[in-house]
This record gives C-alpha cells, structure tokens and sequence, in this order.
C-alpha cells in the first residue's frame, strides 16, 4: 500500500529539518512541492536528487487527479513552501482526498513557524486559536477582528510587510492596546522578535520588510486589568 509522506521543511534555516525527513525525500519517486524553486534549493543543499512536480494554489484542482492517481502506485511527498504542509496552503485539499481514497497519510513533523512564534513571544501557551492569513481585503479583516475580540486564548497569524502597518492599526482599534510579539523573518539571518504593545509596534515597524508571524494576547485578565489602568 502506497502512503502521502506529509513532510516539514525549514521556515528558514535550512538545518532545521530532521533526519528522517531528508531521508524519506531521497527514497520517493517523486515530490509534490507548492514551490519547486524553494525546494529545489533544500534538496540542492543535501544532494537529493528526487523529482519535483508543483503543486500550488494555481494548479491543486488541475494536479489532484494526477497525484491521486499516482499515489494508487507509489508514495509521494507532500511539501510546502515552508514549513508544516496543510497549513494555509493547498496541501490540505491532497490530503483530505487521500483520506477519503484510504490512502494512508504519514506525518513527518518539523519546523512550524506557528509554534515558533508562540513559544517565544511570552505569551500564555496552554490555549491558542491560529487564525492563518489575515483577509487581504479591510472589510473582511475588520470583521474577522471583531469576531475575535472577546477571545480570551492567545492569538496567531500570519501578515505581510504589506499589509503590516494597516493591520497592526486595526488590531488596536478593535482588539485594543494589548500586548503581542511580533517574528520577523523566523531562523533567517535578519530574523528578529518584537515584544510590546500594539502601539509600541506600530512605531517599530514604520517601514516593514520580510515575512510577519503576529502573536497577540486574547481577551485575558490581565489585559482587562491594563485596559482599567490606561
């Protein structure tokens, strides 16, 4: 029985993946990548020589007969372009149809630069609600933010140096001054971690470049608390 190897890939560094990993994309036939240049880059780096076809928000409904059907005869891996496949990206939708044609789905799991940027931000972690990519259009994101406003656990997302500066002023419009990290560029060479208020970060990041993880306190007692006190 042929199985849909689910595998992580660094968020950055490249050193962060794991043995297993590296080993199960030399021994496949062939790679299912969001991005192939990305990847091509990884498996440069340890001489892996497997195959490469994309598989990407662009082409996931044209390529999922295609990998199906593939995986009826071989295994397959699944990356994406960084990090956990299945997360914001079109790895998802390979997935559930595997699960749906009993096809077995293996996870190799690794680098998340969700769980990175929780663990270092300073914020509670027993409870997190990840909220993906923030809505690229005002109207949905202003909506999105209120429907969180009285969430008490923490919260996780993903931005672009964009959007950056818009985001964080509705944050603090409609979720308040709270406390919240900001992870710059996550195990790459500029990266850099900003830990503050909301305000604070508005006035750090006046000209946003890279890649954004934004953790940000939930509706808890102590934010109550400094809410009473400002």
């Amino acid at each position: 029985m042929s199985a849909l190897y689910v595998i992580a890939t660094p968020i950055g560094n490249l050193e962060d993946i794991s043995l297993r990993a590296l080993r199960l994309l030399r021994e496949v036939k062939l790679i299912a990548a969001e991005d192939t240049r990305t990847t091509r880059r990884l498996l440069t780096a340890y001489n892996i020589k497997t195959p490469l076809t994309s598989y990407h928000e662009h082409s996931k409904r044209a390529k999922l007969d295609y990998l199906l059907d593939y995986l009826e005869r071989e295994d397959l891996a699944l990356v994406s372009e960084a990090g956990m496949p299945g997360l914001s990206d079109p790895g998802y939708e390979l997935i559930v149809a595997a699960i749906e044609r009993g096809i077995s789905v293996v996870p190799i799991p690794g680098a998340s630069a969700v769980i990175t940027a929780l663990v270092v931000s300073g914020l509670p972690t027993d409870q997190f609600v990840y909220i993906g990519f923030l809505p690229r259009r005002a109207g949905q994101r202003q909506r999105l933010l209120n429907s969180i406003a009285d969430e008490r656990r923490t919260l996780v997302a993903f931005e672009t140096r964009h959007r950056l500066t818009e985001v964080l002023s509705e944050i603090e419009e409609i979720l308040g001054n709270r406390r919240l990290c900001v992870c710059r560029e996550l195990t790459k060479v500029h990266e850099e971690i900003f830990r503050g208020r909301v305000s604070q970060a508005r006035e750090y990041f006046t000209e946003p470049r890279g890649e954004f993880s934004l953790v940000i306190e939930g509706k808890t007692r102590a934010w109550l608390k400094f809410q009473e006190r400002s």
